[in-house]
């Protein structure tokens, strides 16, 4: 078990250094191409860093293991653990990180437009998704939820012509990308350019990958020994693990008062994982509303309701109310165990 608790702090340092390389090098490629802190952050950084907890469930639905319903309560945990990961825990979390330097009574004040953008977003994609799970799997109703697959496809690449269309419009009122520290690969002699730039992401995003990687097997060990079910391990402890990119960068940006990039690589990464990854479960898995699946889109929808209606406050949000967020997750913690 020592050894277990080693790796586990082992690939929690990988992340933590991947995150660093990560965020300099999309910092620079933000400034290097005039575009706005919301699409460096909604687009950029929540989709490179969505890559591990992407990968699992497409992996685990196409065949994780040989038993099949395994494989659709790993897929479809991960799916929908990964939004309610982000809305509640992550959001507290930073909160938390922004606690010391501004005080429980300080604000986080993201670009307001984006924010609201991407949370409407996500409530529209996955109110389809929630509603795709009363729809019969059978011969007949096929159809449909191909439609409704279809259309969270369709609704997040509207999504990103709309958040790139705003860009230009943001740089020019002051929220353009800036990069304030020097990029990594400089201190090495190298020029900076979209080259060198790129290659650091890479580096930045292969690190991350690989964390995230070693350290979903350190807790699948830890679930095996502490004999946790398949789709309660998905649901709560494989996204713990995914989503830790997205919380040290966020963590790393709001420490940095770059709270645009903050918020958007939370809120990107939920319209990502609330359109795309739902509509790969609708049209592979069973997709019904097992009572810890359909509390944990419940929840879920009620955090995002919550942030969005936050993100009306002119002055920005307050840190103490975004504990509430971690009130929710909590919530659906003690719910989860008592139902599994």
């Amino acid at each position: 078990m020592p050894l277990l608790f080693a790796e586990l702090f082992f690939f929690l340092l990988v992340i933590l250094v991947a995150a660093e390389i990560f965020t300099n090098a999309l910092e620079h490629l933000g400034e290097k191409l005039h575009i706005s802190e919301g699409v460096t952050g909604s687009l950029f950084a929540a989709v490179g860093t969505a890559l591990p907890e992407t990968l699992v469930p497409i992996l685990a639905i196409i065949g994780g293991t040989a038993d099949q319903a395994v494989n659709h309560e790993i897929g479809v945990g991960a799916i929908l653990g990964a939004p309610l990961m982000l809305g509640t825990l992550t959001c507290c979390m930073m909160a938390i990180a922004a606690l010391r330097q501004r005080g429980l009574h300080g604000h986080i004040r993201p670009e307001p437009t984006g924010l609201k953008r991407d949370l409407s977003f996500f409530l529209a994609g996955y109110a389809i998704a929630t509603l795709a799970m009363f729809v019969p799997h059978q011969y007949d109703s096929l159809h449909l939820r191909g439609m409704l697959s279809f259309v969270l496809v369709l609704l997040y690449f509207v999504y990103m012509l709309v958040t790139l269309k705003a860009s230009s419009a943001l740089v020019e009122a002051g929220h353009g990308t800036e990069a304030e520290n020097t990029m990594y690969l400089a201190r090495l002699r190298l020029p900076v350019n979209l080259f060198t730039i790129v290659l650091q992401l890479g580096l930045g995003l292969t690190l991350l990958v690989w964390g995230a990687e070693g350290f979903i097997d350190g807790v699948a060990g830890a679930s095996s020994f502490l004999h946790i079910s398949p789709l309660l391990l998905s649901l709560l402890i494989i996204p713990i693990a995914t989503e830790l990119p997205e919380k040290i960068n966020s963590i790393l940006w709001i420490r940095r008062d770059k709270d645009t990039l903050a918020f958007g690589n939370i809120t990107g990464a939920m319209v990502f994982q609330g359109t795309l990854l739902p509509a790969i479960g609708i049209a592979l898995t069973p997709w019904v509303p097992r009572p810890e699946v359909f509390l944990g889109l419940v929840i879920t929808l009620v955090a995002a309701c919550w942030l969005r209606h936050l993100a009306r406050h002119p002055g920005g949000i307050r840190i103490r109310h975004l504990m509430l967020n971690g009130v929710l997750y909590a919530s659906y913690l003690v719910l989860a165990i008592t139902l599994s």
